[in-house]
C-alpha cells in the first residue's frame, strides 16, 4: 500500500482549504494527516473523520491556540520539522507554507495550492493598509518579515514535484511569483447541499463577510441606483457601516445579517441572481449558487471566469464600480436554471477526489 502524509497549514475551523482537506482525507483513508497546529473545537471535528494530527513545536508556544498566525515567522522553520521520511507520497494543501515540506529524491510531493502568500506578494499593498500599518515601526518590521517570507516562499516553490492550482488565476499567479507552470484542479464543492431550484423570484442575493476586499458596498451602491430592483445582502463583518452608508437608506436594498444555513439555501435557491465583487482565488459561493439553478454576476478577475459562462449561466464585469455592476445587472437577460446546475457539476466532490485520485497515482 502506498504510504500517504496529508500536510496542512493550520487547523482552526472548517473553512474554504479545510473543506478540501477533508476530501483529500476520504480520499486516501490510509493517510497520515500533519499540521502545524491544530485547534479546531471538539464539537466541529467531524471533518478529520477521526484523525489526530501530528502537530508541530508552534502548538506549544505561548498564546498559540489564540493567536498562532503571530508566529508566522517561524512557520517555514516549523514545516521543515515534519518528518516525512517514511512516505512514499506528500500532499501539502497550501495557502501559505505547507509547500515547503522537505521531502527525498525517492518521494513525491504533490501540493494543492489554494494560493501564494497573498499577503507577500501582490496584495501587500492592500494589507499593510487594511491592517492600518502603512507607516510606523510597526509597518517596517512588518516589510521586512513580509521580504523575508517572500525569498522563503520563492525557494520552497521548488520543492514539490506537482504543484496544482485551484483556478486558471491561481495557476497564473503561480507562475509570475514563483516562475514554474502549475495544473488545474477547481476545489470541491458539497453540490447536494444546494438542490436546483428552478422556480426564481425577483430579488437579487448577496452573500459575503463584510470585509473590504469583498467590495460589497459597491453592490449596495449599484442598487440603490435601480429602486426597481430588490437586494438582499447576508453576512457582517467590519464593513457594515460601509456597506449601509452605501445603501443610502434605499427601500430595495436589506440588509440580513447573518442568517442560519438552511435559510441562506432557501435565498441562494429563490434568487434572480446572485452578484459578486470580489476578487477570489476561486469563490466557493458562485459554485453553490450556481448548483442551485442561480445565475451569477460577477466580477470577471480570479476565480469568477472558471465558474461563470458568460451569456450561459450568469455574466461577468469588466471593473470594481458600482457603475459597472449597474451596467451587467441592468444588461442581463437571466440564465437557465438547469444550465447553471450542470454547469456546477464540474466542480463536484466526487469529481475533486476522482482527479486527485489519478493525479497521486495512489
Amino acid at each position: 500500500m502506498t504510504r500517504i502524509a496529508i500536510v496542512h497549514e493550520w487547523l482552526e475551523s472548517f473553512a474554504g482549504s479545510e473543506r478540501v482537506l477533508e476530501q483529500m482525507l476520504l480520499t486516501f483513508p490510509q493517510a497520515d494527516l500533519f499540521a502545524l497546529i491544530d485547534v479546531v473545537p471538539e464539537a466541529e471535528r467531524g471533518f478529520l473523520h477521526g484523525r489526530t494530527p501530528r502537530t508541530s513545536f508552534i502548538q506549544r508556544m505561548p498564546l498559540a491556540r489564540k493567536r498562532f498566525r503571530n508566529y508566522l515567522q517561524l512557520m517555514p522553520i516549523a514545516v521543515e520539522q515534519f518528518d516525512l521520511a517514511g512516505y512514499d507520497v506528500v500532499l501539502s494543501s497550501s495557502h501559505a507554507v505547507a509547500k515547503g515540506a522537505i521531502t527525498g529524491p525517492g518521494q513525491r510531493h504533490i501540493s494543492y495550492i489554494h494560493s501564494p502568500m497573498r499577503y507577500a506578494w501582490d496584495l501587500q499593498a492592500q494589507y499593510l493598509r487594511e491592517a492600518g500599518m502603512e507607516r510606523g515601526v510597526k509597518s517596517l518590521y512588518t516589510r521586512w518579515l513580509l521580504h523575508r517570507m517572500r525569498l522563503w516562499d520563492q525557494s520552497s516553490a521548488a520543492r514539490p514535484d506537482v504543484l496544482l492550482a485551484n483556478s486558471r488565476w491561481i495557476a497564473t499567479r503561480i507562475r509570475k511569483a514563483w516562475g514554474r507552470e502549475a495544473g488545474v484542479l477547481h476545489p470541491p464543492v458539497d453540490l447536494d447541499g444546494f438542490p436546483l431550484v428552478t422556480d426564481k423570484q425577483g430579488y437579487f442575493l448577496v452573500a459575503s463577510r463584510l470585509v473590504p476586499y469583498k467590495r460589497v458596498e459597491l453592490i449596495a451602491e449599484a442598487f440603490a441606483a435601480m429602486p426597481d430592483l430588490p437586494l438582499k445582502i447576508v453576512g457582517d463583518g467590519p464593513n457594515l457601516g460601509r456597506v449601509r452608508a452605501a445603501a443610502k437608506g434605499a427601500a430595495n436594498v436589506e440588509l440580513l445579517g447573518r442568517v442560519p444555513h438552511a435559510r441562506l439555501v432557501e435565498l441562494m435557491q429563490g434568487a434572480r441572481a446572485f452578484v459578486f465583487a470580489a476578487e477570489e482565488d476561486f469563490g466557493i459561493v458562485m459554485a453553490e449558487a450556481q448548483a442551485a439553478g442561480t445565475p451569477v454576476i460577477a466580477y470577471g478577475q480570479g476565480g469568477a471566469a472558471d465558474i461563470v459562462l458568460p451569456g450561459e449561466t450568469g455574466a461577468l464585469f469588466p471593473r470594481q464600480t458600482a457603475e459597472s455592476i449597474t451596467e451587467a445587472v441592468r444588461g442581463f437577460q437571466g440564465a437557465s436554471a438547469l444550465a447553471c446546475r450542470a454547469n456546477a457539476e464540474r466542480f463536484s466532490q466526487a469529481r475533486f477526489r476522482a482527479a486527485l485520485q489519478e493525479r497521486v497515482g495512489a
